[in-house]
């Protein structure tokens, strides 16, 4: 009886093993053969470790080849929040040493994690104060950091990048594919307290460095279209200001600048009203600025001759329940005196001969009713309409500059038409993309969209634009030793849906010099005051930035005896 009992124990216990042993092998079955390839993965993420390598952010040069951005090695800190003992301690020197919120600090360092940033491209003095503390578990890694030798200059073209060097806005935005180039990688094994080990084999992809950008930009135009903009600005206390200067043969911008501007290397601090790149994202009424464009359809269509005389009614011209007046009463002026005088009865006058459509033609030939093309972000078009949508007295009005609007960028475009004998050229920023042994790896050659006149009415624009300088309202635009022509503009800002009569836009567009234009330039002050009209304002920054910038160019051949 007791041996029938010690057998059926014995058989127990050997089906209870039997069972264990089956269940320990399905399992090792499902570990190593079903499973295998999710328990190899956890294993390979904790002992093969993947380092991005950062690539180095293609540097910017103006067309001189003279450096408008580039990056530098610069170090960041970081912590192993898991080796710092005294927490509180720690977060109390490293905020001081990085003028952080000691709370923020205590807030990163308290997480169970062994890498976490604490404050990244830190300064070369906070580096120093970091080293100083020796704190173990506050490391110290070196990045790439983004810098603008010249702090503000061209800020609003240039743009800006993040804390990853990926361009937000301007050239650094619209050519980033190209500027941030590719990571590279070392994939290395790490033993379980994390040590790196010699004898294994690792991986390593370099990272390619990011293209180089060649501008159209000229560093020292640009730096005068500045300081001749700012005197304007600061003097008559503006509200703003742009001024775009562009080679009119081949549409290179020379110069690109709004004020208020911003210092490049210290976004952090920069003003909501500065960051506005107004000359392609602000659009305005341009005034008698746009009588240019009234005139040289006329002359186009063969229309009028710069001697057929208009009656300007003595400064006041009754139209309908309105009256159009002028600045100063005129009686009978020459087609050529209406513009040198900016008369917008005798325009009005002369539009009448033009019709609506005709009007539309140009306003669409000049540009007004789309983009330039310019390779920057965020360009507007402004808020113009077809001659079905004009109202009766739309021709009393767009054909001296209301009931249309445009952008610095338009205007000079438009007044480029003039100087380089009738053709509307696409403006552009960027000459050439470059590779980091200097190759050229793709050019921007000029582009020529259309013909807009023919030389004989771009002659005769010329030619009263020059009078416009020298005896009509923009006198104060005249360069001793050149020849230059021009237009001045003041426009009345709209304010609760009528027209301001105390906040203005003095704006002027010229070219220089007068033989051989070799610049465009529009300059627009907003809200200037208390003088506010074009010729005082806008007129006198042309005329800084055309003496300055054909001296620089060592323009004499075009001199005037």
């Amino acid at each position: 009886m007791h041996s029938g009992i010690f057998r059926a124990r014995q058989l127990a216990i050997f089906l209870f093993f039997l069972l264990s042993l089956t269940l320990l092998l399905v399992r090792l079955f499902y570990l190593q053969g079903i499973q295998r390839n999710f328990y190899y993965k956890i294993a390979n993420e904790q002992h093969v470790v993947s380092t991005e390598i950062q690539p180095r952010r293609g540097t910017i040069f103006d067309r001189n080849m003279q450096i408008l951005a580039q990056n530098i090695n610069t170090d960041s800190v970081f912590a192993n929040a898991r080796i710092i003992k005294d927490k509180e301690a720690c977060a109390k020197a490293v905020a001081a040493a990085l003028k952080l919120d000691e709370k923020f600090v205590l807030e990163r360092i308290s997480r169970d994690k062994g890498f976490v940033w604490i404050k990244r491209k830190i300064t070369s003095q906070e580096s120093a104060e970091i080293k100083k503390l020796k704190i173990k578990g506050i490391e110290l890694i070196e990045e790439s950091k983004r810098v603008y030798p010249n702090k503000s200059l061209a800020c609003h073209l240039l743009g800006a990048v993040n804390i990853d060097n990926n361009g937000l806005e301007g050239v650094e935005y619209n050519y980033n594919n190209y500027l941030k180039g590719q990571s590279g990688w070392l994939i290395s094994t790490q033993d379980a307290k994390r040590k790196l080990l010699a004898l294994y084999d690792y991986e390593f992809i370099p990272p390619k460095n990011g293209m180089n950008i060649v501008l159209t930009i000229d560093e020292v135009i640009q730096s005068i279209a500045e300081r001749e903009l700012r005197k304007a600005y600061e003097k008559h206390n503006a509200m703003a200001a742009s001024i775009v200067v562009m080679d009119p043969r081949t549409g290179a911008i020379l110069a690109l600048a709004n004020l208020p501007n911003f210092d490049l290397n210290d976004l952090n601090s920069r003003q909501q009203n500065s960051i506005r790149n107004r000359a392609i994202n602000d659009f305005f009424e341009p005034g008698s600025i746009f009588k240019v464009v009234t005139a040289s359809g006329l002359l186009e269509e063969g229309l009028v001759k710069l001697t057929d005389k208009f009656f300007c009614e003595n400064g006041e011209w009754k139209l309908g329940s309105k009256v159009l007046h002028d600045v100063h009463p005129y009686g009978i002026l020459t087609f050529k005196d209406i513009i040198v005088k900016s008369s917008n009865i005798g325009t009005v006058k002369a539009a009448r001969l033009l019709g609506p459509n005709k009007m539309y033609k140009y306003i669409k030939a000049f540009g007004f009713l789309g983009r330039t093309g310019i390779d920057l972000p965020g360009e507007v078009t402004g808020m113009n309409r077809p001659p079905e949508k004009w109202s009766k007295v739309s021709m009393n009005a767009i054909p001296m500059g209301q009931e249309v609007t445009v952008t610095a960028m338009q205007l000079v475009t438009a007044i480029s038409v003039i100087a380089n004998n009738g053709f509307y050229v696409r403006p552009r920023l960027v000459k050439d993309i470059v590779n980091e042994n200097g190759e050229v790896i793709k050019e921007f050659p000029p582009v020529l969209i259309r013909k807009v006149l023919t030389p004989k009415t771009s002659v005769y624009m010329r030619y009263i634009l020059n009078s416009v300088v020298e005896s009509g309202t923009g006198k104060k635009a005249r360069v001793e030793e050149f020849r230059v022509g021009g237009k001045t503009g003041t426009a009345q800002k709209i304010e609760g849906g009528t027209y301001s009569h105390s906040k203005f836009i003095a704006s002027f567009i010229g070219f220089a010099p007068y033989d051989n234009p070799l610049l465009a330039i529009a300059v627009s002050v907003d809200e200037p005051h208390p003088v506010y009209y074009g010729g005082d304002v806008a007129a006198p920054v042309f005329k800084g930035v055309v003496e300055e910038t054909l001296k620089y160019l060592n323009i004499k051949g075009l001199q005037v005896n």
